[in-house]
């Protein structure tokens, strides 16, 4: 076996010319252990001690004559090529609803109570949604979900489609989120434009109260008092 490599098999060979029945056994476990260093990824497996033993019995052309924990295989199960596994014949009419779809569809139509049946269908409706919209990558009308739902119940689903079609929306994923981000953007927008609009008033409010007033008692005070300065001093020259 290429996976153990050429001394390993050497090991296996020199046991087999060992004439001591305990010596082989007890050669027997260290190569197996040995073997079992080899591939550490192998231990997750439940049979991985089984499978070692297998192993090591195979390498020895089934002449391995030890005392050891498993049966030796069946000469007859190595290399054996596994059955074939029969091809789904099944014609799906629709591939991206698959099989259990129909199988879900035809428990829906076995069902005899209403109320759980309307149940059923309204889930079944809602997983064929789903599927279509990841399958198909764009978004599908309600309509066209109970036209094929209708299609592959061949009908027999009629009444309760006609009951619950009406009041029993499919939803649609990729429609909340755009309006969820939609409705963030212009909550945003709404933001900024309530902040610009502080700014500005903040700002209008300050030109023209604070800016106007130190500028109004400038031109009173300083004006005035120099003007009234002017007036005395000419007096006092007159005089």
């Amino acid at each position: 076996m290429k996976e153990y490599g050429t001394n390993v098999q050497k090991l296996v060979d020199y046991i087999l010319s060992v004439r001591d029945r305990e010596k082989r056994t007890k050669y027997a476990y260290l190569l197996v252990e040995l073997m079992r260093q080899v591939h550490p990824n192998m231990r997750d497996n439940q049979d991985y001690s089984n499978k070692l033993w297998d192993d090591l019995y195979i390498m020895s052309n089934f002449k391995l004559d030890v005392d050891s924990p498993f049966p030796p295989p069946s000469p007859d199960a190595v290399g054996k090529l596994p059955k074939a596994v029969p091809y789904n014949v099944n014609e799906l009419r629709y591939k991206y609803y698959g099989r259990n779809v129909e199988l879900l569809i035809t428990r829906a139509i076995a069902e005899t109570d209403e109320h759980e049946k309307r149940i059923l269908v309204a889930h079944i409706a809602r997983l064929m949604k789903t599927f279509y919209q990841n399958w198909n990558k764009e978004v599908v009308d309600d309509v066209v979900i109970w036209g094929h739902l209708l299609e592959m119940s061949e009908n027999r689903l009629a009444d309760v489609v006609q009951a619950i079609s009406g009041n029993s929306a499919l939803g649609n994923l990729r429609n909340n989120r755009n309006n969820s981000n939609l409705n963030t953007n212009n909550s945003r927008n709404d933001n900024r434009n309530n902040t610009n609009t502080n700014r500005s008033n903040f700002g209008s409010s300050f030109n023209a109260g604070n800016r106007n007033a130190p500028n109004d008692n400038r031109n009173r005070n300083f004006g005035g008092g120099r003007n009234d300065n002017r007036n005395n001093n000419n007096n006092n020259r007159k005089r």
